[in-house]
């Protein structure tokens, strides 16, 4: 069975390349939803200009894939809710400097 645990800490190794901070971390993962063997991720980009916008969704979907049992992997960027710095965990705020 496949759960939402296991596809935020498959999340966990894909990095934003300019920050070097992981999409969770950053707060960039707005929603998770399992449907059998397919899983839906929304998330967001710290910019709407991001230029690592192909690189940060592929990653995104190409780790849910290394789930066991997925078979599919779709990943959804959204701007709404607008993101921003107060999204990111303490860990994240830690390593930027800003807590």
């Amino acid at each position: 069975m496949i759960t939402e645990e296991m596809v935020m800490q498959k999340l966990y190794e894909v990095y934003d390349p300019e920050l070097g901070i992981n999409i969770v971390d950053l707060g960039l993962v707005y929603d998770v939803l399992i449907e059998d063997d397919i899983v839906n991720a929304t998330i967001t980009l710290t910019t709407p200009g991001c230029p690592m916008h192909d690189s940060i969704t592929a990653g995104a979907r190409n780790a849910i894939l290394q789930i066991e049992g997925v078979k599919r992997a779709n990943v959804e960027l959204t701007w709404t809710p607008a993101w921003n710095p107060e999204m990111m965990s303490e860990r994240a705020k830690n390593m930027l400097g800003r807590a």
